[in-house]
């Protein structure tokens, strides 16, 4: 009975879906981005996917997790004033400037916002799996979004090339 709980969770919790398609378009998107980005800042295909799957797990953690990351940021910050505005500026500047110089502030809210929706879902139907195993299903769930998506054709390839040939 365990099986078929889990093969209809994506029906019992559609954003679960949501969130799959999310990130078939994140990685067909960042596909078609690759080799823009390797030719203008010399970075090997390797590398910008593996910066890119680290940031998509990053994202992961830090939605997945919440509660335990910030009862300890909270632990830490309490123990003296310079630590609270240390981690505070650390947190703000590093990810201010990751953010809007690398131009990825739209892609990490989006999958933020998919990834908090998708653990509302689950929550809504009563699946509540160990915080390691939210995070290993939802890491399952992005990560296999983006490479399916990686796999996918350019959306308008078709549309483009039947104009160019038929004209």
């Amino acid at each position: 009975m365990p099986i078929l709980r889990l093969l209809s969770l994506p029906v019992r919790a559609p954003l679960l879906t949501v969130l799959f398609l999310v990130a078939l378009v994140l990685g067909n998107h960042w596909q078609m981005a690759q080799p823009t980005f390797t030719s203008l800042y010399g970075v090997s295909p390797a590398w910008f996917w593996f910066l890119l799957l680290l940031q998509a797990q990053v994202v992961v953690i830090f939605c997945m997790m919440p509660d335990l990351l910030l009862r300890q940021v909270s632990m830490l910050m309490a123990s003296s004033r310079v630590m609270t505005l240390v981690v505070t500026l650390l947190v703000v500047i590093t990810g201010g400037i990751y953010l809007l110089k690398l131009n990825v502030l739209t892609d990490v809210m989006i999958l933020a916002s998919a990834l908090l929706l998708a653990r509302l879902d689950l929550i809504r139907i009563d699946v509540l799996p160990p915080a390691a195993g939210r995070l290993f299903l939802m890491s399952v769930v992005v990560i296999g979004g983006i490479v399916v998506g990686t796999v996918l054709p350019h959306p308008t390839a078709g549309f483009i090339t039947e104009d160019l040939i038929s004209t």
